[in-house]
């Protein structure tokens, strides 16, 4: 079984080979997203500690979590779920997937090293892969670089150099996203001053309404008091209504 190893924290990644089954007897019957010691791979893995990200079977299926199974399954996927991408909107398939417990039948077997040992792994922790792009959005520029509320983001987008050949050279930022700016600040008072310009409106409109309701049944049981002879009082008032439900009922 080959094992697909990344560590996070440099960028880098490697896959070994492992023939021996006995080393890998700690992966079997483990779930996805389980953290496993890898001691069991070499004296150099001392220390290291593992999580299954996923992995493929001989067939090159791919696993997929919350497949509580080992063996393979073929369900119907649509957008938003892993192991498949739509070509066309609202489409649907059914796919065969691996479950997403660990056994002999698969072929690669991938693993992030979530603490690193006490000795170095050559190409995957003693180097180090430098990241292509810098952080798009306002808040993870932040954190980046450790700032507070009141300092302007701007000044710190990560700069993406340009060279070419006869050329001046140029840099290239990306553009921000999430900035908060006074613009947007005005959009969203905007949208809150409309917003409360339609809450009043329909107020206004319902009390309009109610008071017009009353009127016309304040009519309406003048009529039918003067129609029927009957006195103004609460018992003449709920015989009129009923009489009225009745005549409704009756048309």
């Amino acid at each position: 079984m080959k094992l697909n190893i990344s560590f996070p924290a440099t960028g880098c990644q490697k896959l070994i080979e492992v023939d021996d089954e006995r080393k890998l007897r700690t992966f079997y019957e483990k779930r996805m997203a389980t953290e496993v010691a890898a001691d069991s791979l070499g004296e150099e893995w001392k220390g290291y500690v593992v999580r299954i990200s996923g992995g493929n079977d001989k067939q090159g299926f791919p696993m997929k979590q919350g497949v509580l199974t080992h063996g393979r399954v073929r369900l119907l996927l649509s957008k938003g779920h892993s192991c498949y991408r739509p070509r066309r909107t609202g489409e649907r398939k059914r796919k065969s997937v691996r479950g997403c417990i660990v056994d002999a039948n698969l072929s690669v077997l991938n693993l992030v090293i979530v603490k690193k040992g006490e000795k170095d792994i050559p190409g995957l922790t003693d180097t180090t892969v430098p990241r292509r792009l810098g952080p798009k959005r306002a808040s993870r520029i932040r954190k980046l670089f450790n700032l507070s509320k009141e300092d302007d983001v701007r000044q710190y987008v990560v700069r993406k150099p340009l060279n070419k050949e006869g050329k001046k050279p140029r840099t290239k930022a990306p553009k921000i996203q999430r900035l908060v700016t006074p613009r947007v600040l005005q959009h969203k008072r905007r949208r809150i001053a409309l917003k409360k310009q339609r809450t009043q409106k329909n107020k206004e409109e319902a009390a309009e309404y109610a008071k017009l309701l009353a009127k016309r049944m304040k009519v309406r049981f003048a009529l039918t008091t003067q129609l029927y002879g009957i006195p103004h009082t609460p018992e003449s008032r709920d015989f009129i209504n009923l009489t009225v439900c009745l005549e409704v009922l009756c048309a």
